[in-house]
């Protein structure tokens, strides 16, 4: 996809002033970030604002999630290009282009069939050909393509699903927004064996994960989230 100079200076400016500058030291994230056309993911109503410093809405009460934050929560995973890994949450299908440049290859499960089939479209606009776009029931994971050596979450949980934490491979990690609705905490969970070590990262605020192993129902206020 052929882009203007300013769209490609926009991009450089959101590498460089929202993300290297807040402490992203993963150049290949920082790489990632810079190559991948974001305006591309967004709507065309908000088009203009794609390169800003914000979340922006996508669609049936989902967003696209903060450039930082979704710099953050790819550096959390700590990819070398090896990885097979699982997203619950395509949305847009930006975080999952993301993750294609930087994995050898990518599960990404939603929920909405609609916004699955668009992300599919504009994956394959990319040629970006190492993500599988699925619909379905994220918190369940994806077992038949178990284990994972990255799983990332782009919806706030109120537990950590039991599911993922057991189709995480050893050595793993699982990045994930966990707490209520109104606000959760950014954790990263890493396995070992039998046990799991967990961090938490920062505070924010997701749409919620809906389906089994997360909340009951969508219906909630919606806001300006991550």
């Amino acid at each position: 996809m052929k882009e203007s100079e300013e769209l490609t200076h926009e991009r450089e400016r959101m590498v460089e002033n929202q993300i290297r500058s807040r402490g992203i030291k993963d150049e290949r994230v920082l790489e990632a970030m810079a190559t991948i056309p974001r305006h591309v993911f967004v709507p065309s109503e908000n088009r203009h604002l794609a390169y800003a410093d914000a979340p922006l809405p996508i669609g049936h009460r989902q967003t696209i999630s903060q450039p930082f934050i979704v710099a953050l929560m790819t550096e959390l995973l700590d990819l070398d290009g090896d990885e097979t890994v699982l997203e619950v949450g395509t949305g847009s299908g930006y975080q999952a282009a993301i993750l294609g440049r930087l994995a050898k290859r990518v599960y990404s499960l939603e929920r909405i069939p609609e916004l699955a089939e668009h992300a599919r479209g504009i994956l394959r606009a990319l040629k970006v050909d190492n993500v599988e776009v699925l619909v379905a029931d994220g918190s369940q994971g994806l077992p038949e393509h178990a284990p994972f050596e990255g799983i990332m979450v782009t919806a706030a949980a109120p537990r950590v699903p039991v599911p993922l934490k057991e189709q995480l491979a050893d050595g793993g990690r699982l990045v994930l927004p966990v707490g209520e609705q109104a606000g959760q905490i950014l954790e990263c969970w890493e396995r070992q064996g039998d046990d799991f070590r967990r961090d938490r990262v920062a505070p924010v605020a997701f749409v919620p994960l809906v389906g089994e192993h997360g909340w009951d129902s969508d219906e909630r206020p919606f806001s300006w989230w991550l």
